[in-house]
């Protein structure tokens, strides 16, 4: 099975045309461009061409290109980046002064952008408020994230103009519609489009990995004991994910007798700090490397639970998507942006105070008595939270903003665009 398996209907007789600006393509976002194409006539401007070393720069630790399809299934163009540093997380990294003139003559009825935290961003924005195209805006800011109070206080009014003059927000979870409220942002502009990862794909291949033995072999290749509780970290190991206040934890939980293990899964510059930390105290911390989508469900169901220590710098934290997905209960630090949305049950999830590493111990030790007592309820409580943060629930949300703002075009659906492949 390969990502964005689900065929969907069209459901409205007239197919919109539909524009997305982004800075580069993503594994999360291709399997909502495919289902979207299916719905509207959808074209994709990418901002940047993200290369092997660019993502090892990033902080994946690895030099690498994702092992699914992310350009298939829709029509996309590239941008020419005119930035002097080319970069994907700086705002003067994208700067791509064509996309005035592509969403000018394309005809579009709206166009969804992706934040406005890049230059390019905003110059699609102006664009479109040129050319009389309604935007759509679907980023996951929190009010969570680190800032000063001088900076807060001082972004607050043109944050408040720049939120309030955009035509729809797809909010992504409660956080970011929170934030979106406190910048003035009303109801009625406000449409539910979660983040998700394509949960069949995961929830297929960690079923088969376990039904086949090959979750079993990851435990055998990792020398992870078969009847220890395998609490697993997956990410960069990066200052932001906190990823040594996991293996803190990890230590007294052993400590109080319990049969913990952990297992890492991820790259970064971090990881030679963390194998000596484990190693000093004799923890079993296994770190498995950076391991692509395709080969993420086999080790997710090699382990028991996934822990997410993220600071506010994680504004969302798809990896917990992913394992819950796979079947995963998650424990999750209530800096991450999705924290009250995948553990707001407490049996799907927990959700414990950033950087307290003795709570999160308590978290890991107490899901790991849950997890022997109650498993199967368990699991049933992670089928049901992750069921809301769909795909299909992405779409419907875009497609109910769309129908909303659609009709405010006017200028913008007089020319027709050549649809043009990705190139």
């Amino acid at each position: 099975m390969t990502p964005a398996t689900l065929a969907f209907a069209p459901r409205h007789a007239r197919r919109y045309r539909l524009a997305v600006v982004t800075s580069h393509p993503i594994q999360y976002q291709a399997p909502w461009f495919r289902a979207l194409d299916r719905e509207t006539d959808l074209h994709v401007f990418f901002c940047h061409r993200q290369d092997a070393a660019a993502q090892a720069a990033a902080g994946f630790g690895v030099e690498f290109e994702w092992d699914v399809p992310l350009l298939d299934g829709y029509q996309s163009t590239w941008l020419e980046n005119k930035a002097r540093r080319p970069d994907v997380s700086r705002f003067n990294g994208c700067h791509t002064p064509e996309i005035g003139e592509r969403l000018r003559s394309g005809g579009f009825d709206a166009c969804i952008v992706s934040g406005w935290y890049l230059r390019s961003y905003l110059q699609a924005m102006a664009a479109c408020r040129r050319a009389g195209i309604p935007v759509l805006v679907r980023g996951d800011s929190q009010l969570a994230t680190g800032r000063s109070l001088a900076w807060t206080m001082l972004k607050y009014l043109p944050y408040r103009a720049l939120l309030g003059a955009i035509d729809a927000h797809l909010y992504v979870g409660r956080a970011n519609r929170e934030y979106l409220e406190h910048y003035g942002v009303p109801a009625d502009r406000l449409f539910f489009a979660p983040h998700f990862v394509d949960n069949a794909f995961f929830s297929t291949r960690a079923q088969h990995a376990r039904a086949t033995g090959a979750a079993a072999a990851v435990r055998r290749q990792m020398g992870i004991d078969s009847g220890a509780t395998v609490f697993a970290f997956a990410g960069k190991l990066i200052d932001k994910k906190r990823p040594a206040d996991f293996v803190d934890a990890l230590a007294d939980v052993r400590g109080r007798g319990l049969d913990a293990w952990a297992l890492v899964i991820g790259a970064g510059p971090l990881q030679a700090a963390l194998e000596q930390r484990a190693a000093a105290r004799n923890l079993p911390v296994r770190f498995a490397g950076f391991r692509n989508q395709t080969e993420l469900p086999a080790y997710f169901a090699a382990a028991d639970a996934l822990v997410l220590p993220s600071d506010g710098g994680e504004t969302w934290g798809l990896v917990v998507n992913e394992a819950m997905a796979c079947g995963l209960p998650a424990i999750i630090s209530d800096a991450c942006g999705c924290a009250r949305d995948l553990a707001d049950t407490g049996t799907a999830g927990v959700v414990y105070p950033c950087g307290d590493v003795a709570a999160l111990a308590d978290a890991m030790a107490a899901l790991h008595s849950d997890l022997a007592a109650r498993r199967p309820e368990i699991g049933a409580a992670v089928a049901q939270t992750i069921a809301k943060y769909s795909l299909e629930a992405a779409v419907d949300g875009t497609l109910e903003a769309l129908g909303h703002v659609a009709g405010r075009g006017s200028r913008g659906r007089g020319a027709t665009a050549p649809r043009a492949t990705a190139r």
